[in-house]
């Protein structure tokens, strides 16, 4: 056993950790067994709360994350902290596909009785003909990328499974590789 073994091991088990905490989070949202605490949240609340965890590390790709909100949102009925995971795991996904000098777009607006929540980049864009498939379990639009920086293609399955959970949808928007991507979530307006 070499120390460079040992860290082999340890990076291994790490993924392997990460791996089945994904596929039990996607069980538990298909057997409706995920606890989930349901409250009123403020959206653009949530979004700056994103910018603000992932400036520092944005910042050390040159990428800017800016926060464009309408002046009236209302409150969205859902379980803030899984809201916020689903967030976290679009922002990095931006991250991760922006080049350097980039930059990332956090939005929310009123539309058609829901707020729409935004994460839009421009980093490498998806073709037109995956979009409908970047939702399934281990779908990688770039076959190329067999390592797909250490992720195993879970992250946009795991978050639709957690938006549709809260009676919300989610779609990907892009015009093709090269063009960046726009994740669209969108949640009802609590009326009552």
């Amino acid at each position: 056993m070499t120390p460079e073994r040992v860290g082999v091991i340890k990076n291994e088990t790490e993924h392997l950790r990460r791996l089945v905490g994904d596929l039990t989070t996607l069980t538990q949202v298909e057997t409706q067994t995920l606890d989930m605490q349901f409250q009123l949240s403020n959206p653009v609340d949530m979004l700056k709360r994103i910018q603000q965890t992932f400036i520092p590390i944005s910042s050390q790709k040159n990428i800017t994350i800016d926060l464009e909100t309408e002046a009236e949102i209302p409150q969205i009925l859902v379980d803030e902290g899984i809201t916020m995971q689903v967030l976290k795991n679009l922002v990095e996904n931006a991250i991760r596909y922006t080049r350097t000098g980039g930059k990332i777009v956090l939005s929310a607006k009123n539309a058609n009785q829901n707020v729409e929540i935004a994460v839009t980049d421009e980093g490498e864009g998806i073709d037109v003909e995956d979009l409908p498939f970047v939702f399934e379990r281990f779908y990688r639009a770039d076959k190329t990328r067999a390592a797909n920086h250490g992720k195993m293609g879970l992250g946009l399955a795991i978050s639709k499974a957690l938006v549709v959970a809260q009676n919300g949808s989610i779609e990907a928007y892009s015009e093709g590789k090269g063009k960046g991507t726009s994740i669209i979530i969108r949640f009802p307006i609590k009326t009552d």
